[in-house]
C-alpha cells in the first residue's frame, strides 16, 4: 500500500494550492481518505476527510476555505486550499482507512495507512 502526497509549496497569504494524494495497493473506492497537518513542535491535526460514499467532514479552521474531493478512477484524493493563511503552514499528510467510523475521523491513530508529508508554507 502506498500513499503519495504532492502539491505543496510556498504561497502568499490569500493564495491557493491544490494537494494530491495518489493511492495504490488497496481497493481505493472502499476507503475513507483524510488529510492531516503538522506544524513544527505541534501535534498532527485533522484537516478534512472524504468517505467512500463521498461524504465530507472538515475541521472548523478550514471550513469554507478548503475542499476535499476524490477521483476513484484515478485513485486520487485532492485538497483544494484557498484563502490561505500563515497559520495553515505545516506538513500535510494523507491517510486512509477502510473501517473507520464517523466519530474516529479526527484521530490519526485510527488510520491504517499514511503517506509522507508535503510541505505547505504560507508567507504573510
Amino acid at each position: 500500500v502506498q500513499l503519495q502526497a504532492s502539491g505543496g509549496g510556498l504561497v502568499q497569504a490569500g493564495g491557493s494550492l491544490r494537494l494530491s494524494c495518489a493511492v495504490s495497493g488497496l481497493a481505493f473506492s472502499r476507503y475513507t481518505v483524510a488529510w492531516f497537518r503538522q506544524a513544527p513542535g505541534k501535534e498532527r491535526d485533522f484537516v478534512a476527510a472524504i468517505r467512500y460514499s463521498s461524504g465530507t467532514v472538515y475541521a472548523d479552521s478550514v471550513k469554507g476555505r478548503f475542499t476535499i474531493s476524490r477521483q476513484n478512477a484515478e485513485n486520487t484524493v485532492f485538497l483544494q486550499m484557498t484563502s490561505l493563511k500563515p497559520e495553515d503552514t505545516a506538513d500535510y499528510y494523507c491517510a486512509a482507512d477502510r473501517s473507520i467510523i464517523y466519530s474516529q475521523l479526527p484521530y490519526p491513530d485510527d488510520y491504517d495507512y499514511w503517506g509522507q508529508g508535503t510541505l505547505v508554507t504560507v508567507s504573510s
